[in-house]
């Protein structure tokens, strides 16, 4: 499974943008996809997840009512839509991949892209 991320950039504080992470070799219908990001200076943290059946999806705390995650099964494509961003939200964002239909309990992913650079600041 290859993923390619993009869609990050210079995003005004309160401002909104929206991810993208193309998925080769498998459908995004048959298994559980993620976004993960790490900030300058921490360790990787989870942002949101959702099943292969998209009937399930997961959000942090952090981002909880103002993520939105999603999947397009013609593009073979998942999304992260997030909007009123803050500086807090600055990071290198991942998408991320499971080889089975459910998210991971322990949000354990199988398959990693390469990240995009989201940074929120005036």
């Amino acid at each position: 499974v290859q993923l390619q991320a993009s869609g990050g950039g210079l995003v005004q504080p309160g401002g909104s943008l929206r991810l993208s992470c193309a998925v080769s070799e498998r459908t995004v219908l048959s298994f559980g996809m993620g976004w993960f990001r790490q900030p300058p200076g921490n360790e990787r943290e989870f942002v949101a997840a959702i099943s292969g059946s998209g009937r399930t999806t997961k959000y942090s705390n952090s981002v909880k009512g103002r993520a939105i995650i999603s999947r397009d099964g013609v593009k073979n494509t998942v999304y992260l839509e997030m909007n009123n961003l803050k500086p807090g939200d600055t990071a290198v964002y991942y998408c991320a991949a499971t080889r089975y239909m459910n998210i991971p309990e322990d949000l354990d992913f199988d398959y990693w892209g390469q990240g995009t650079l989201v940074t929120v600041s005036s």
